[in-house]
């Protein structure tokens, strides 16, 4: 689901803009995108409301990433109601995209390793694990504050 449809309280505002920080530390030239869902029927009929989709977008395509676009997906975990207001992060998955399609695919099970028709290069791999090791502790100490 669209992040920017889901931050409904100040503490997930502020967990997002740091994703988005920890994300553009990584690749600075990339813009964030809170809503990389169309809002139609077709597209809503497949929301999930424990992921929190945002996006980044480079300013052309990478040869480096093999992509123009970075889908970002955090699989949460909410809180029962009446607990706490923070979500436990359950897992990451990173997409590459060109307009064309879906190019790789990193997540945060196994061994972190991308898949797909065209990868990034090693350093860029090291980049997006670093940055699923920060969320994971953004997340945990989020928890903790």
């Amino acid at each position: 689901m669209n992040a920017g449809d889901q931050v409904r309280s100040l503490e997930l505002v502020q967990l997002v803009a740091s994703v988005a920080a920890l994300f553009r530390q990584q690749f600075p030239d990339a813009r964030a995108n809170l809503n990389p869902w169309r809002d139609d029927p077709q597209t809503r009929a497949f929301e999930d409301e424990q992921t929190l989709d945002l996006s980044f977008h480079l300013p052309g395509w990478s040869p480096r990433s093999q992509c123009r676009s970075f889908l970002v997906q955090l699989r949460l975990e909410q809180p029962p109601a009446g607990g706490s207001a923070r979500p436990r992060l359950l897992g990451v998955t990173i997409r590459g995209l060109t307009y064309e399609s879906e190019r790789w695919r990193l997540a945060s099970v196994g061994d972190w390793q991308p898949t797909g028709s065209h990868l990034p290069q090693p350093a860029v791999v090291e980049s997006l694990q670093g940055f699923c090791r920060a969320l994971f502790d953004l997340f945990l100490d989020s928890r903790a504050a």
